[in-house]
């Protein structure tokens, strides 16, 4: 095994910081000892699911930065390997990124796109060769043009839904480090005008009928990929989540809607050139989108499914977990404030199959046919799923859900009726380890408690909540179970800070706004922050610098900060070989202005992550992180 470039013995003792700059050789990134954790309030850290002793955390902790590079502890190496713009490697079509952003509409949709958000990492060879699968969430128009959305037309639209979707990239790890192979007979883009399967009760439904597709069964496109799971049988999972704002409702919108919070005219503006985003003339494609999305990344052939049993929802990801009889269980939150925490169980058990090709062919419909719940989060530590069924309950023609496909279609408005409880945006989950124990991150909701809004509740405490915190919640039996307890296990914060709502419980190093959560093949659980680059620096945020990624040991509740990224970014996304010795890490939108959008005239302004001085954009890029002696990353 190449276990990395030897530490040299007189490297540890003095901190140094070391940018990324080229992508296209190795850079090390060290700090010093760094800043010792703080001790804080403890955090409830009762029920773990698993009886055995969990590992602990072997790194030195790194602190707060606000420079514009990615800082990690000393004796680690981190590289970029996957920026936006590079060719995913599609044998015959591989143009390279242009800085001056000039690249064609047709050129991006085989090149990696903006925004890297979850992923995945699918074993070819072990932790030597396989496949990123990962999602690009949205566009930052002044950096994919030269002059923003200024001359608005079709080119630009057509460009911008090119650098959506999803990509499938093959990576090796050579003695220099980890690189994209290309060309790869693997590698694949899927855009927003890419075509898609439907499966589940909403396929062929009244509500999908379009006038391009009057069978309700071939859908253009993904956008807003947010999070990210992988399932038993191989397949990669792909959330699609603050889609209504790429829609133009015109003047007289609609109750359902309003409720999934359409516009007269969406922020995105592809309405203004591509009649599908208009739903004055389309009105039914915008039931297509807020989809989980499943994708095989191993059949370069297959046509990725949007899976609408497990309901519609401004998804942030999908999370599978199995229970002892074998159905598959998959848990999903939406990214929104005081909307709800759902889970699917299947009716049928996973087939075993074989490996590869073959398992995944033998439940492509396996996630078509089920039980849709949404949670419900009672005061006294205890917690119901309650089933979105036709027919059951409210859910009747009466009020509105002539069937189960409309129920998913209407998966919202369906939660509203049975009381379920509204949450603080619920993001990333995560499946503990040996056990029956999931997390969730709430992100933050500053609108809790404030006029006409909903006020604070057992699991969501805080009001005007801008640091987030995490829930967790033990399914009784099994995962299938309609029963479980619940606590948190912190509630985030800065202790220095004078607001004392904004103080948290973390135990270790503070942080705000956790967005992406997961365990790593130990048993550490990463936890990585999303707050926005109109927050960062100021106010609640004062002291915590620039997102970051922390470990957390959930035995004893201890948090350690691993990594900072640059200016402006988010980090997302976590994967990990299977071995745990390289964990792949998302960078996303450095350099991200306060207001969200570049300037056009000076796009480095904020941030030149990861080219460096000759950087003429920012751009989001993916990570590979590895120990220097070979060892698991974190231990």
């Amino acid at each position: 095994m190449d276990t990395g470039t030897p530490e040299d013995s007189n490297r540890s003792a003095n901190p140094s910081i070391h940018e990324v700059s080229d992508p296209a050789r190795r850079m090390l990134l060290r700090l010093g000892t760094g800043a010792a954790a703080a001790a804080l309030y403890g955090p409830w850290v009762a029920g773990c699911a698993t009886g055995e002793p969990q590992p602990r955390l072997g790194f030195a902790g790194v602190p707060t930065s606000n420079a514009d590079t990615v800082v990690v502890p000393p004796g680690y190496v981190a590289q970029v390997i996957a920026p936006w713009g590079e060719p995913v490697g599609v044998a015959g079509a591989m143009p390279t990124w242009r800085p001056d952003a000039s690249n064609t509409a047709a050129e991006q949709a085989v090149q990696l796109g903006m925004h890297h958000d979850g992923l995945h990492y699918f074993p070819l060879d072990g932790a030597r060769r396989g496949l990123l699968v990962m999602n690009h969430e949205y566009v930052d128009e002044g950096l994919l043009f030269t002059d923003g959305q200024a001359g608005w037309n079709a080119a630009k639209v057509a460009k911008a839904q090119a650098a959506h979707g999803i990509a499938v990239v093959e990576v090796e790890r050579a003695p220099e480090g980890w690189r994209l192979v290309r060309p790869s007979p693997f590698a694949r883009r899927f855009t927003a005008a890419s075509p898609f399967a439907v499966g589940g009760p909403a396929a062929g439904h009244a509500l999908m009928r379009t006038e391009a597709d009057p069978a309700g069964t071939r859908i253009l496109g993904t956008l807003n990929n947010c999070a990210a799971g992988m399932t038993p049988w191989g397949t990669y999972l792909s959330g699609e989540e603050n889609w209504a704002g790429y829609f133009d409702g015109g003047p007289a919108l609609t109750a359902d809607q309003r409720r999934w919070g359409l516009r007269a005219a969406g922020w995105a503006r592809w309405g203004d050139h591509d009649e599908r985003f208009d739903t004055t003339r389309h009105p039914n494609e915008f039931h297509r989108f807020g989809w989980i999305v499943e994708v095989d990344p191993m059949d370069p052939a297959s046509t990725p499914v949007k899976r609408t049993a497990l309901g519609r929802a401004a998804h942030e990801g999908a999370w599978v977990a199995v229970t002892k009889a074998g159905r598959a269980v998959v848990y999903s939150g939406e990214d929104a404030a005081f909307e709800y925490i759902y889970k699917f169980v299947s009716r049928d058990r996973v087939a075993p199959g074989a490996q590869g090709l073959t398992k995944a062919k033998a439940n492509a419909t396996l996630l078509d046919h089920g039980t849709l719940y949404v949670a419900r989060f009672d005061a006294d530590g205890t917690g119901q799923w309650l089933p979105l069924v036709h027919g059951q309950g409210p859910l009747t023609a009466a009020n509105g859900f002539a069937d189960q496909g409309e129920v998913v279609v209407k998966t919202r408005q369906a939660a509203d009726l049975l009381g379920a409880t509204k949450m603080d945006r619920p993001e990333w989950l995560a499946i503990e380890p040996g056990g029956t124990t999931v997390y969730c991150t709430l992100t933050n909701n500053s609108g809790r408690g404030a006029l006409g809004k909903p006020g604070v509740d057992a699991a969501n405490p805080r009001a005007m909540n801008t640091m987030g915190h995490i829930i967790r919640w033990t399914e009784a039996n099994d995962f299938d179970a309609t029963r479980f307890r619940w606590n948190h296990l912190l509630l985030a914060g800065d202790p220095a800070n004078p607001r004392a709502e904004a103080q948290g419980t973390i135990r270790g190093d503070a942080f705000g706004s956790p967005d992406g959560l997961a365990f790593d093949p130990r048993g550490l659980l990463w936890i990585q922050t999303d707050a926005s680059s109109s927050t960062l620096g100021q106010g609640d945020y004062a002291n915590l610098g620039n997102n970051q990624m922390l470990a957390c040991d959930v035995a004893s509740g201890e948090v350690r900060r691993f990594l900072t990224g640059p200016v402006g970014c988010e980090i997302t996304g976590a994967a990990f070989t299977p071995d745990a010795t390289t964990m792949f890490v998302n960078v996303q939108h450095p350099g991200e202005t306060p207001r969200g959008r570049s300037d056009p005239a000076d796009p480095t302004r904020y941030s030149r992550w990861p080219d460096g001085a000759q950087a003429t954009r920012p751009r989001s890029a993916t990570l590979a992180i590895r120990r220097r002696d070979g060892g698991p990353v974190g231990s």
